[in-house]
Parts: C-alpha cells; sequence; structure tokens
C-alpha cells in the first residue's frame, strides 16, 4: 500500500527533478529534526508527494540549502523544507508504526515488532499533536484487519477503507480547500490500495495471505480488468486535483499522478501503457 506514489524521474525535466530530490531531501531532514537519526529509516516517498501538493496550495517560507548525509557523503545535496515538511514527516511516523503493528499482526513478523517498539515514543508524540489522522489511520487498519480476517473478498470495501485513511493524511488546516482535498485523497488512497493488491496477488495466493482479488487469480483478462478499475479511480483523483489552485510544481505532480504510478503495473504485466522511468532520487 505504499511506496508506489513516485515521479518517474527518467522524463522529468531537469529541474523538476532537481526540485523533487530537495523536497525528498527536505522531508527527510525534517524527519531527523522532529524524531531524530533513526526516523530516517522510515523515509517513503508518499509522503514527498503530499510535501509537494501542500506546499503549492498554501505557499510556505522554505528554508533551502545543500547539505550532505549518509546516503550521499561526498557530494552536498539540495534541500526544501518547511513546516509542511515536519507536518509530512509526523505523518510519515504514523504511517510507518501503524504498518509495523499490521505486519507483526498479519505475518508475526518480528522485525516488524521490533521496528514498531522503536517507532512507539514517535508515535504517541504524532497522535498527541494530529489526533484526527491519527484515529483515521488506526480505524482503517482496524477495518482491512477486519476483512482480512473475515476472507472478505470486497475489493471495494478494502480500498475505501484506505482511501478513508488518506483523506484525513492530506487535510492539514480544516478550510476552504479540505473538502477537495479528502475528495482528491480518497480517491487516491482507493487507487493505491487496489494497485498494490493487483501487484501483490500471485505472490499473496502463494503465501496463503490475503488480498481481495483472489477470486480473479486465473482470470485471463486480468490486466485490463485491473488497468480499467484504476484508470477509474485514477480519474477521479486527478478530477478534484485539478480543481486545487495548485501552480507551483503541477507538471512535477502531474508526472507522478499520470505516468509514476503506473509504473510498477506496467513493469509488472509488461504492457504498452505509460511510459516507465520511476527511479531513486
Amino acid at each position: 500500500m505504499f511506496g508506489n506514489l513516485v515521479a518517474a524521474t527518467k522524463v522529468l525535466e531537469e529541474d523538476e527533478l532537481q526540485r523533487y530530490r530537495a523536497v525528498y531531501c527536505g522531508l527527510c531532514r525534517s524527519l531527523k529534526r522532529c524524531f531524530g537519526q533513526t526516523a530516517r529509516l522510515t523515509l517513503n516517498y508518499d509522503m514527498a508527494f503530499l510535501v509537494l501538493v501542500l506546499s503549492s496550495l498554501y505557499e510556505p517560507e522554505e528554508e533551502t540549502g545543500e547539505h550532505t548525509c549518509a546516503r550521499h557523503p561526498m557530494q552536498a545535496q539540495p534541500y526544501a523544507m518547511s513546516e509542511l515538511s515536519d507536518y509530512a514527516a509526523h505523518m510519515n511516523i504514523a504511517m510507518a508504526y501503524l504498518k509495523c503493528l499490521d505486519d507483526w499482526n498479519d505475518d508475526r513478523s518480528v522485525l516488524a515488532l521490533s521496528e514498531a517498539k522503536t517507532l512507539r515514543p514517535g508515535y504517541a508524540a504524532v497522535k498527541k499533536k494530529y489526533p484526527r489522522q491519527c484515529d483515521a489511520i488506526e480505524a482503517a487498519l482496524r477495518e482491512l484487519s477486519k476483512l482480512e480476517a473475515d476472507r472478505r473478498l470486497d475489493p471495494d470495501a478494502a480500498a475505501a477503507s484506505f482511501g478513508r485513511m488518506m483523506r484525513e493524511i492530506f487535510v492539514y488546516r480544516e478550510d476552504r480547500w479540505a473538502e477537495p482535498l479528502r475528495e482528491m485523497a480518497d480517491a487516491l488512497g482507493r487507487f493505491l490500495y487496489l494497485l498494490d493488491a493487483a501487484l501483490d496477488l500471485e505472490e499473496d495466493a502463494k503465501r496463503g495471505r490475503y488480498n481481495p482479488f483472489l477470486n480473479l487469480r486465473d482470470d485471463p483478462g486480468n490486466e485490463e480488468r485491473f488497468r480499467d478499475i484504476l484508470r477509474m479511480h485514477l480519474g477521479e483523483c486527478v478530477y478534484w486535483f485539478d480543481r486545487l489552485p495548485l501552480v507551483q510544481d503541477a507538471s512535477l505532480m502531474k508526472n507522478i499522478l499520470c505516468v509514476g504510478l503506473w509504473s510498477s503495473f506496467n513493469q509488472k504485466y509488461n504492457s504498452e501503457g505509460p511510459e516507465n522511468g520511476s527511479g531513486s532520487v
């Protein structure tokens, strides 16, 4: 469910690529500033998109510069950070913590339990500061756990749970933009959940794990079926995205939504869809 909200970096203009890298590095610095060095290990591309959307909408004052880090020890990298980078860092920790708990409950992953214990103090601080968002994440994961326990093969119900979680994460302020942000994020969350289910179908079936598409495993028309479902949800997401007054980084965000999001699907199904090109920044 996490990690597919990335840019197709190979088809970005150079200035867009540098901006993407700067926002990503800024989010990493915010994680360290707010939660310490080890929190940077939870860094999630999805939250870089959150920074881009909210920064374009609210245009906060940004701190910019260059720095070296463990990943780039020899050459200083540009960064851009703001209060919205800090907000995204808080959401990053919340999602990472609750995902670890979910992995422990589903697979009894000792590694996930250990990571959850490390993140628990940070999550407590996030929940105190942003109870609305954390309540939504917890409720969504409870709903998904129940669907999994009941082995209910209902893609719409499972995707709707994840969409409700994303609705609250993307709302930073309760203002005139809150509702279109919620609608955009809801559709995006549904897309991300169903994309993950389509990508993991074969592996989940082999390992006996829950997947809402299990009854379609042997359907020869899966690629087009999944593509049509995903297009519907992403089309709704883009509809609401276009109704927000987003000017700064608009083309970069459209790259993420309209090209980058399809990269893993096209790679999985070897199809002729939108051009691939996602990569590490």
